[in-house]
């Protein structure tokens, strides 16, 4: 079942006797799990018929134990069991799952982990409750992500604002959402979240950010692009050698896809790239200045210096000298 049912069945008081959240994903498990634990139950219920327990606490027989009494003056109980990655045996659950309560609500938290969908146990949770799996999304899909919360919150995003969250705050949704959050109390309702309120208040650099360098890269701006990585060197835990290293081996990995395009259409150029339309831009100004030839020895030294960076060949040299080593043979 997916996460927009999920909450649409809660909300409109459609309860199933077990749900387990699975999954590397953790805000989409919290998010569910939170709203059961603050609506199923009125306050005065909660007293008597709500229990929140760890799994480093815990073990199967008690769980079941729990989940198999009978509510107090309510309509259901609801048991949460978080952290239940770390219950051993977790799956001698199946005999409760197999004939659970209808008047209890038991919600397991089994974050950071895949299931076998072919077990059993996870086969009988598919039929007799609810089997949630919170994946973790790419690196690609983030922004997208990012725009859609955005509008779910009744704001607008510009394309460049998205892309700088997703690349400074990387996959974690709850982080995501807790700075977009505060982005929103910043703005008018209805209108739109921008490239320097971000850079405001999320505290990323206007000037000296990966953005900046790949726009300084792409259009040739050695000046720029030196600027760009003498701060980088300068603040070596924001801007770490290996995180740049990465994008930048993506923005170039792109370069190579676009001018290998027959059909270069802006729409056709953003889905190839799995980029926003407004980016297109981009990548048709770099592939002007650089051709397949020197795109596949750029991605020859990005892999060479990563290998650096991490220790392989390289003794003494700071991150910072081998950024500007990186950045003069791209250039010339």
């Amino acid at each position: 079942m997916k996460f927009e049912q999920i909450i649409s069945d809660l909300k409109n008081k459609i309860y199933y006797p077990v749900y387990f959240l699975a999954g590397e994903e953790p805000y989409y498990i919290d998010t569910i799990s939170d709203y059961i634990e603050d609506h199923v139950l009125s306050d005065v219920e909660k007293e008597f018929n709500q229990t929140v327990v760890y799994g480093r606490d815990t073990d199967v027989l008690a769980i079941i134990s729990q989940a198999k009494r009978y509510p107090m003056m309510a309509n259901y109980q609801v048991v949460i069991v978080k952290e239940a990655q770390n219950i051993q045996k977790i799956e001698e659950l199946l005999p409760y799952v197999e004939n659970p309560l209808s008047s209890t609500l038991l919600v397991i938290n089994y974050k950071y982990k895949k299931v076998d969908k072919r077990k059993s146990f996870f086969k009988q949770l598919d039929k007799k409750g609810v089997l949630f799996e919170s994946k973790k999304l790419y690196d690609n899909q983030v922004a997208g992500w990012i725009n859609s919360y955005v509008a779910q919150k009744g704001f607008k995003i510009t394309p460049k604002a998205s892309a700088m969250l997703a690349e400074f705050l990387g996959t974690d949704l709850s982080k995501i959402v807790n700075e977009v959050n505060k982005l929103v109390l910043n703005v008018p309702a209805s209108s739109e979240i921008n490239d320097e309120l971000v850079e405001r208040n999320i505290g990323i650099s206007k000037d000296f950010n990966i953005f900046e360098l790949q726009n300084a890269i792409g259009t040739r701006n050695v000046l720029k692009a030196n600027q760009i990585i003498n701060y980088f060197a300068a603040n070596p835990k924001e801007n770490p050698l290996v995180k740049t290293i990465t994008l930048l081996n993506t923005f170039f990995s792109k370069i190579l896809i676009y001018h290998q395009l027959a059909d270069k259409s802006r729409n056709n150029a953003a889905s190839a790239l799995s980029v926003n339309p407004f980016f297109v831009k981009d990548y048709q100004d770099a592939a002007r200045h650089y051709s397949i030839g020197k795109l596949i020895k750029i991605i020859g030294y990005l892999r060479e210096y990563d290998l650096k960076s991490k220790g392989v060949g390289n003794i003494s040299t700071s991150d910072g000298e081998l950024l500007k080593e990186l950045l003069y043979k791209i250039m010339h």
